[in-house]
């Protein structure tokens, strides 16, 4: 019963078919010659490739982006700076916080704010000259905007990351750089999906979170936040629904099968099996990894399923956590968890 660790657990005669297999999440739905289902790894402890990130905070502006807001404020009611000019004319009369969060955002969203003139007196840093030179459209002009504002007013902007997860040890390592995720670069819909994790910290702390049966974001659109997915909390089960109209703990389609305390700051083997057809997922956890795992937590909810991207979530700024020997199975065989050694 015992989860086993990375790719240990394949045969001989599996590992040379997954030889050939060079792209991250590229084996969805593909059998060997006998018709079984192949398992592959999402990462190789060395790059990212095969993953997307996002950072909510790269987009927008949050009310703790605001490092002092009384110079803000200041700047923007009565400063000569071109850019203060410039915005003065597109807030709604009100510097309080939450307001003036809430318009900025407004102009984070819309047209360009850059201009030859109004920024000629402004220090660019590099990536935003790089964003800068691309003319970009979309989210990837919203992420201009914000820089701009953020180069514009270094005093009483916090600069934002654009990188909220690295690889660092041979694991993919959150950075807490601000609320986000990162998410894989193919859809999956029927898949047992085995890493090893452990969280480190947060300040404010929370539980580390693994998303599924997630939107992926279209185009240039802007991604729903946490990819409108459902949220495993990992060791312990903890959970949370981000559907679009729910955004809420859920009700009777979680069930916490077994109540745990597993330390989670110590490395766990986790194990999901989920089915978008069916909107039911669960989870197993061991800890230490190698132990003999237990079912912690199920969720079954038709409506729910839904082919997607699967996604580590950094709940919010602050957050240090983990992630390694990560391998999806596409399409397995039986509906067993923890998988049977």
């Amino acid at each position: 019963m015992a989860i086993q660790n990375g790719t240990n657990h394949l045969s001989r005669r599996r590992l040379v078919k997954l030889a050939g297999i060079t792209v991250a999440g590229s084996v969805a739905g593909i059998r060997n010659a006998e018709g079984e289902p192949l398992t592959a790894s999402l990462f190789d402890g060395k790059t990212l490739d095969g993953w997307i990130q996002i950072e909510n905070s790269a987009t927008s502006l949050s009310k703790a982006g605001i490092t002092d807001p009384v110079a803000l404020a200041g700047k923007l009611t009565n400063g000569s700076e071109a850019i203060s000019v410039f915005l003065r004319g597109r807030l709604q009369g009100s510097v309080k916080a939450d307001a003036l969060v809430a318009d900025l955002n407004q102009v984070i969203s819309g047209l360009s704010i850059y201009d030859q003139a109004r920024f000629s007196n402004v220090v660019l840093r590099p990536e935003t000259e790089q964003l800068l030179k691309q003319n970009p459209s979309g989210q990837q002009l919203a992420r201009l905007n914000k820089l701009l504002l953020e180069d514009a007013y270094p005093g009483e902007l916090a600069r934002s990351s654009s990188t909220g997860w690295v690889v660092k040890d041979g694991a993919m390592a959150s950075t807490g750089s601000g609320r986000g995720v990162i998410y894989t670069a193919e859809d999956y819909s029927r898949y047992r999906l085995i890493f090893t994790m452990r969280h480190i910290s947060g300040n404010p702390d929370h539980q580390a979170c693994v998303l599924i049966f997630c939107s992926r974001p279209q185009n240039s659109e802007k991604p729903l936040d946490a990819l409108g997915g459902i949220q495993f909390q990992v060791p312990n089960g903890g959970h949370w629904d981000y559907r679009p109209g729910m955004n809420n703990s859920g009700g009777q389609e979680f069930t916490s099968v077994t109540r745990t305390q597993f330390d989670v700051h110590a490395w766990s083997r986790v194990e999901i099996l989920a089915d978008a057809a069916k909107g039911t997922a669960r989870m197993a956890v061991a800890q230490p990894p190698g132990n003999t795992a237990v079912e912690v937590l199920d969720f079954k909810d038709a409506t729910a399923g839904k082919a997607g991207p699967i996604a580590w979530q950094m709940h919010n700024a602050g957050l240090f956590d983990e992630y390694k020997d990560v391998t999806i199975e596409s399409d397995p065989k039986g509906d067993a968890i923890p998988t049977r050694s």
